[in-house]
C-alpha cells in the first residue's frame, strides 16, 4: 500500500544520437533542470545512451564503452540527490554475442537499486517501409521486476512491453503502484496507439504510469513520437511533453492508487479460467 506523501515525477524527453558521451551530457543537463524545478523522481527514455541504427557499429561501440554511461548517471543521481531511472541503456549482454536493453533504478546516493531487461522484442514490419528486428541485437529479459521507492513500489518495463497487458497485471499483483515505461516509440505507431495503450495500462492496473520518451529525427533516419506522458490511475493524462526535447513534470498523489482500486477493484476480481 503506497504512502500518503505526494512527490513530483519528471519525464525527460531526448533525441539521442550515435555518440554516447554527447547523449549522456544532454540527458544529464535535462535531469539537472528537472531537479532544479523540484522533481523528486526523474525518468529518462529508452536507449537514452545511444541510438545507433547499424547493429555491427552498435556492438563495436558498446564493446569500447566501459559501462554505456551508467557510471555517469550514478554520479549524476548522487550529485542532484534524486531518484533517477536511467530509462534504458544499451549495455553489454551476458554472453552469446547479444546486447541488453536494460533499465536501471538509481537512488539519491548513486546506488543501483534495481535493473530490468526488456522482455518483449520489437520484431515488426510496419508496412510503411519501417522494419525492426530487436531480437537480432538484444537478448530478451526473463524476469518481471518491482522495486521499492520512498512513495510506494515501482514496476519496471520498457517500450514494446506496453502491448502485453498480462505483464502489467502481474506487476500490479506484485504490489506496483507506479509503472515506468521508458520508450523510443516509432512515429506511426505512436500516433495510432501511444496514448490509448498507456492510459489503458493505468486504468486496468490502478497505477500511475510514467512514460519518458525519445522524440524527433535521429541519425540514420529513425523518427520517434515523443509525447512523454504521466498518467494517473483513473487514466487521466497529467502531463504530455509534446514533440520537443525537455522534460515534463506532475505532482503524484499516491493515495490516488488506493482510491482508484477502491472504486474499481478489478485486481481483486481476477479469476483463473481455461
Amino acid at each position: 500500500m503506497p504512502a500518503a506523501k505526494p512527490f513530483v515525477a519528471a519525464c525527460v524527453q531526448t533525441t539521442s544520437g550515435r555518440d554516447i558521451a554527447a547523449n549522456v551530457a544532454r540527458a544529464s543537463a535535462l535531469v539537472r533542470d528537472a531537479a532544479k524545478a523540484g522533481a523528486d523522481f526523474i525518468l529518462l527514455p529508452e536507449t537514452v545512451n545511444i541510438m545507433e541504427p547499424k547493429k555491427d557499429l552498435l556492438r563495436d561501440k558498446m564493446a569500447a564503452s566501459k559501462d554505456g554511461g551508467l557510471g555517469a548517471f550514478r554520479a549524476l543521481a548522487a550529485d542532484v540527490g534524486r531518484w533517477l531511472l536511467a530509462g534504458s541503456l544499451v549495455v553489454a549482454g551476458d554472453g552469446k554475442g547479444k546486447l541488453a536493453n536494460r533499465s536501471f533504478l538509481i537512488d539519491p546516493k548513486g546506488k543501483v537499486k534495481a535493473r530490468y531487461d526488456k522482455i518483449h522484442m520489437f520484431d515488426v514490419d510496419l508496412g510503411s517501409g519501417e522494419s525492426y528486428r530487436e531480437s537480432r541485437t538484444y537478448a530478451p529479459g526473463k524476469k518481471a521486476v518491482t522495486a521499492r521507492l520512498p512513495w510506494g513500489r515501482l514496476g519496471m518495463t520498457v517500450c514494446y512491453d506496453m502491448r502485453f497487458p498480462h505483464l502489467y497485471r502481474a506487476l500490479a499483483h506484485r504490489g506496483a503502484d507506479f509503472l515506468s515505461v521508458p520508450s523510443a516509440f516509432t512515429r506511426p505507431t505512436g500516433q495510432a496507439h501511444w496514448h490509448v495503450l498507456l492510459r489503458a495500462r493505468a486504468v486496468e492496473t490502478g497505477c500511475f504510469v510514467l512514460a519518458p520518451a525519445q522524440t524527433g529525427g535521429h541519425e540514420g533516419g529513425r523518427k520517434t513520437f515523443g509525447h512523454s506522458l504521466i498518467v494517473d490511475p483513473w487514466g487521466e493524462v497529467l502531463a504530455d511533453a509534446g514533440e520537443d526535447e525537455g522534460f515534463v513534470a506532475a505532482r503524484i498523489e499516491p493515495l490516488r492508487v488506493i482510491e482508484a482500486r477502491r472504486q474499481i477493484p478489478s485486481l481483486r476480481h481476477d479469476r483463473r479460467f481455461s
